[in-house]
């Protein structure tokens, strides 16, 4: 969540009040914007500048160069091809005498009525090299005569718009007008400064006001990036002061039980049971959720660690920390395949320790359901491991004191909190933990209210997952290299993306994929396994329960299986049209094998054409297997809306920060809003007075993830 604008009374009037915006236009950006008010209109920030004095000669440029602006005459323009595959195709000619290619795919009948043969335009985009010809597809155009005679800024804010904004007049040159005529009429008044003096001194930030009027019309570049970087640190530090209030206010009032013994149950399993030697990493989380449980408040901290760093065991040892206190524990799972394996291996584990261990899914049914209920509300089960079906209303605890949520983010809000609330009079420790590794700075916005702690070493022993990629025209050297590791014993995952929209066209490409396989690997020397999204869930199972147990050596999937399955005997993983995942998808794919003691591959095959943001991605995967370098590279490549699902939390929705980008900026920001807060935890010293209503007023939806029982 970011800030509106302040609450000023000219910045709350209606976007209609503009000269030159009705009710139409209004409702026009309301629904493609989400601009009401003039203080939306004023707080949406250009998302790049247009210096009108630099310009690149046509003759010069190269292909893939980047973004280029231009300046020459529109030499020709012609509509091409019908239907839905109509473009319309110009030719921009400088004084160089060189000619670029420009191309638009998008409102052509439109941009063929607006732009004119014969005008001189300025002209910005990304150039590429098609079919020999240097082009651009949907350059920026405005015309040079507008831009000119319209100001003598050197640099030119560029807003984003789209297709029917454009139609309206509400484009980039609109935009800027609207926005000039509302920063006529503001004083500083109307933009209060919500930071203290003393903060803004010691950081050098200009004010508020200042900001606001150099982020639209910045006079050089030095002005610019002082408002940039006030505007940044302003939103960040709002946030974390926001997050970071929340967790004071959580422990200042969530009591939680005292878990103050280590006892027989715990050390017992250490010295007698325990199947490896921790990691350092692993002993040091243990002693940071040690302390939480024996600190009287309820603890909420995040574990995330890549995939096979010892998650599992780390959750097992704080549900013993539980058992030794007189209390029940839990796990919940998003799966039922993956439910059932954390109850096995825990079950496998505690061996012959005495501790009871019940599963629970929505397949356990009838008198055995009944039986399990009665004995969990009697406290005759120690740990309850399962799907969702934990949250179900009839599922008691005696004494439940800890509940660890595993692959938190597949489930919703509302789900994990009737999970909080399973226990009275305090509600259960909680613990979630996520194998999608999540960069610093997300983890500081999406979760900055909650403890994180992170696994970040694998257990020695772990033979590397090798990693290579190969194109198409290669794909019978793949299925190659299947047979090979089939014929060791082993078996192979053969992963499927979601090519289509269109959940019947994925079921074809689905089965026509089958059918090359059954060409390529027989039966009955192979035996092969199909699981996708569409499957009953008891179909889905009994296929994954198949290759499990190696009745087949193939399994042919799509994403379904990117959590939840542990076959140690596959190792062998190919990821088909690798270039339609995304980063962390593929990291997680890779997961799955790598889990026994034999060497395991991954083959990444995609076409032989790839996109640039492709080629970085699979050569990311190539070069690492480290999940958190990947994860950066992933909140680069995309950004954090997409990242690990977080974008329900209400807190990325950033107008100016770069979580990929900012992260010293984010790092101040924290450490600034930590000491405020040390020193006036309610905000209510006369410095912080503005700074307390302001987010009293504007961060009140953000409930970040601790509070949402």
């Amino acid at each position: 969540m970011v800030p509106s604008a302040p609450k000023a009374g000219l910045l709350d009037r209606g976007i209609a009040s503009l000269p030159g915006i009705g009710p139409a236009k209004a409702e026009l950006l309301g629904k493609e914007l989400m601009i009401f008010s003039l203080g939306d209109l004023l707080y949406s920030y250009p998302f790049r500048y247009v210096d009108r004095t630099k310009f690149h000669r046509i003759i010069d440029i190269l292909p893939d160069q980047g973004n280029v602006q231009v300046k020459g005459k529109l030499v020709n323009l012609i509509v091409k091809g019908e239907h839905r595959k109509k473009r319309l195709v110009g030719r921009l000619r400088d004084d160089s005498g060189a000619a670029l290619e420009l191309v638009w795919f998008r409102g052509v009948n439109y941009l063929d009525r607006t732009f004119k043969i014969g005008e001189e335009y300025v002209c910005y985009g990304t150039v590429q090299e098609f079919n020999g010809r240097l082009s651009i597809a949907h350059p920026e155009m405005e015309l040079a005569s507008a831009g000119q005679s319209e100001s003598v800024a050197t640099f030119e804010p560029v807003y984003a718009s789209t297709e029917k904004l454009n139609k309206r007049g509400l484009d980039t040159r609109g935009r800027r007008k609207l926005i000039r005529g509302i920063l006529d009429r503001l004083s500083e008044s109307d933009l209060p400064d919500m930071l203290p003096d003393n903060l803004r001194k010691e950081l050098h930030l200009i004010s508020h006001y200042r900001a606001v009027r150099a982020i639209h019309l910045p006079a050089n570049q030095a002005e610019l990036d002082a408002a940039r970087r006030r505007l940044k640190f302003e939103e960040l530090f709002l946030l974390q002061l926001r997050l970071i209030q929340l967790k004071v206010n959580r422990e200042a009032n969530v009591a939680g039980y005292v878990f103050g013994e280590i006892g027989d149950t715990f050390n017992r399993f250490y010295r007698d049971h325990l199947p490896f030697e921790l990691t350092g990493a692993q002993k040091r989380v243990l002693r940071e959720i040690r302390q939480d449980l024996g600190r009287g408040i309820q603890m909420n901290r995040l574990l995330q660690g890549d995939v096979g760093s010892g998650k599992t065991m780390v959750g097992l040892m704080s549900m013993l920390m539980a058992l030794d206190n007189g209390f029940q524990a839990c796990l919940m799972a998003p799966t039922e395949i993956l439910a059932y394996q954390h109850y096995e291996s825990i079950q496998e584990y505690l061996g012959e320790m005495g501790i009871t261990v019940a599963f629970l899914s929505g397949n356990v049914k009838g008198k055995s359901r009944k039986a399990l209920l009665e004995r969990l509300a009697q406290g005759e089960i120690d740990i309850l491991i399962g799907t969702h079906a934990l949250i179900e209303p009839p599922v008691v605890f005696k004494n439940l004191g800890l509940a660890i949520i595993d692959e938190q983010h597949r489930f919703g809000v509302k789900q994990r909190a009737k999970l909080w609330k399973k226990n009275r009079p305090y509600p259960p420790h909680v613990l979630v933990m996520t194998a999608t590794p999540i960069p610093r700075t997300l983890a500081m916005t999406a979760y900055g209210d909650l403890d994180v702690s992170v696994i970040d070493e694998l257990p020695p022993g772990r033979t590397p997952i090798q990693t290579v990629h190969f194109t198409e025209h290669r794909r019978e050297r793949v299925f190659g290299r299947i047979r090979e590791e089939i014929a060791k014993g082993r078996q192979a995952y053969i992963v499927y993306p979601l090519i289509e929209e269109n959940e019947k066209l994925d079921l074809l490409a689905l089965e026509a994929a089958y059918d090359e396989m059954l060409h390529k690997f027989p039966r009955p020397e192979y035996q092969i396994s199909v699981v996708h999204g569409k499957m009953k869930p008891e179909d889905k199972d009994y296929e994954m329960a198949r290759f499990k147990n190696g009745e087949t050596q193939l399994m042919m999937a799509t994403t379904v299986i990117e959590v939840g399955v542990n076959v140690p005997n596959a190792t062998i993983m190919v990821i088909v049209h690798t270039e339609r995942f995304g980063l962390s998808q593929l990291h997680q794919l890779r997961g799955r094998v790598g889990r026994g003691a034999a060497e395991s591959y991954c083959i990444l095959l995609s076409s032989v054409k790839l996109s640039k943001e492709s080629r970085q991605r699979i050569n990311t995967m190539v070069d690492t297997t480290d999940g958190f370098k990947i994860a950066e590279a992933d909140l680069k490549l995309r950004g954090p809306g997409m990242i690990d699902g977080t974008q329900q939390s209400g807190v990325l929705q950033m107008r100016i920060a770069d979580l990929a980008q900012d992260g010293r900026i984010l790092t101040v920001a924290r450490d600034r809003a930590k000491d405020i807060l040390q020193r006036d935890p309610a905000l209510q010293f006369p410095e912080h007075a503005v700074l307390g209503k302001y987010l009293d007023i504007h961060f009140r939806t953000v409930k970040g993830w601790s509070l949402i029982s």
